[in-house]
């Protein structure tokens, strides 16, 4: 198996060398490589088995180091940016000309982001550019949120596991299309709709293509069936075999944390049907039901 610790000499050293090392942020672990290295970049695409032409989310320190990747910095982009940075928001700018397209997946814009976890941001500081990382799994599979989860996914195919303990908020970065007027929310997250109307004075939901990671009708899947409810409602197929319910409404923000360690489980102890009650669509609900949504699809 992958070897794990905290020493993050050790994985900027394996990063500079081309190595492939398992990050922790706020959000899932993410499976990183040095942006600007070809050869390091497709193993990632090759140990989660993900399309080349998905484009990867590039970590940087800083928001000045993101900027570096921006083809054009919106005064919109800005305010995001110093807002919410370090943080669970990715923006997508137009890219600059020297952007590799093995990480835009041949696009004309770039995904950046300031991920809000410690020893992540001393990893980046110490790497000294961006490192593009997508969720430490499997494609299409559930996301992990813990240095375990990661080596039951991965085993020896990575080089090292940076453990930074489990991720505080267990959901992927709400992604924000910064090359459209007025941007658009492609994936909701933790920086929820509510919060970025604070800040600039509109944003649109997704529609039509999308040009963000993550974005498959089916993704985040376990093994077991998912069987989903509104509130208050009942289940409007037959449920059978062993099942196991999970209320998600009454502290959306503690499920989202454990959501993704709760699909896993189930499938360890080998549930055959998760009947889960969904929060309401606000906030960080719109999150759960995005991805909940879109694990159910996948079984």
């Amino acid at each position: 198996m992958s070897t794990s610790g905290v020493d993050v000499d050790r994985a900027a050293r394996l990063l500079l060398g081309g190595g492939v090392v398992a990050i922790p942020t706020e959000t899932v672990y993410g499976l990183a490589a040095t942006a600007r290295d070809a050869i390091a970049v497709r193993r990632v695409y090759d140990l989660k088995g993900r399309p080349a032409s998905h484009p990867l989310i590039v970590h940087f320190a800083d928001a000045d180091g993101a900027g570096e990747w921006a083809q054009h910095w919106s005064p919109e982009t800005d305010a995001l940016a110093q807002r919410f940075w370090p943080g669970p928001l990715t923006l997508i700018v137009e890219r600059a000309d020297f952007v590799p397209d093995f990480v835009t997946g041949g696009l004309s814009s770039v995904a950046l982001r300031v991920p809000d976890h410690a020893l992540t941001l001393q990893l980046l500081r110490v790497v000294g550019d961006g490192l593009a990382a997508p969720s430490a799994n499997k494609f299409g599979l559930v996301s992990p949120t813990t240095a375990q989860h990661v080596r039951a996914d991965l085993g020896n195919g990575v080089d090292y596991v940076l453990d930074g303990g489990p991720c505080r908020i267990g959901v992927e970065s709400t992604i924000v299309d910064c090359t459209v007027d007025p941007p658009q929310i492609l994936r909701p997250g933790a920086v929820t709709v509510e919060d970025i109307e604070t800040v600039i004075r509109s944003v649109a939901a997704s529609s039509g293509p999308s040009r963000a990671p993550g974005m498959l009708s089916s993704h985040y899947a376990p093994k077991c069936r998912l069987v989903l409810v509104e509130s208050g409602a009942r289940p409007t197929e037959p449920m059978s075999g062993s099942t196991r319910t999970l209320d998600a409404r009454v502290n959306p923000s503690t499920f989202a944390r454990e959501m993704y360690a709760e699909l896993r489980r189930a499938d360890d102890d080998g549930i055959d049907s998760l009947l889960i009650e969904l929060p309401e669509p606000r906030g960080i609900g719109l999150a759960i039901r995005d991805r909940l949504s879109k694990a159910a699809a996948g079984r």
